[in-house]
This record gives C-alpha cells, sequence and structure tokens, in this order.
C-alpha cells in the first residue's frame, strides 16, 4: 500500500514538473527571452527614444505612450521597424491609418 501511494506520488510530481516545463517554453517562444516578454517595459523611456526627432513631439509621446501601454511594446529606432512590435504595427485609428507612430 504504501509503495502505491508513493509510486502515485511520484506520478503526481513528475506530471506537475513537465507542465511547469511545457508552460516555460511556450512563455519563452523561439525568442528565448521569456524575462523580456512577462516584465513590463518603461514606456516613458522607449516613446523619448522613439519621438525623439519628431515634428510634432507632444503628439508622438502621446500615441507611442498610448500604444506602448496596450502592446507592451515600442520598435527600435525613430521611425519604421514596426515589424518588430505587430500589435504596435496593426493599431489603426477610425480612419484605417496606423495610430502608432
Amino acid at each position: 500500500m504504501a509503495s502505491r501511494v508513493l509510486g502515485f506520488a511520484i506520478l503526481v510530481f513528475l506530471v506537475a514538473a513537465f507542465q511547469i516545463s511545457a508552460v516555460s517554453s511556450m512563455i519563452q517562444g523561439s525568442t528565448g527571452r521569456s524575462r523580456q516578454l512577462l516584465a513590463k517595459i518603461d514606456c516613458a523611456q522607449a516613446c523619448t527614444s522613439r519621438c525623439a526627432v519628431a515634428s510634432v513631439h507632444d503628439r508622438c509621446m502621446n500615441y507611442c505612450g498610448i500604444c506602448c501601454q496596450s502592446c507592451n511594446c515600442v520598435p527600435s529606432g525613430h521611425y519604421g521597424n514596426k515589424d518588430e512590435c505587430s500589435c504596435y504595427r496593426d493599431k489603426k485609428n477610425s480612419k484605417g491609418k496606423a495610430k502608432c507612430p
């Protein structure tokens, strides 16, 4: 009886360990950056960098901040590179144009 209970406990432990490993690999994805996917980025700093050379700085900061809060990412550089963040790239305004700078 004790050996069956011990065997069952080991089985439960192994199943739980496998599930944790599977979830961890799903979170990590193909890039291996699990920490970056879970951590919130500093939107103010990211948008300051993104909007540094914008002609309408206040508007750029406003929309970049909105997009950053909902997507938790901002593409690198001052312009373009939107493929780095599909959520940021795909946001549209009411007129169907890109919302995020």
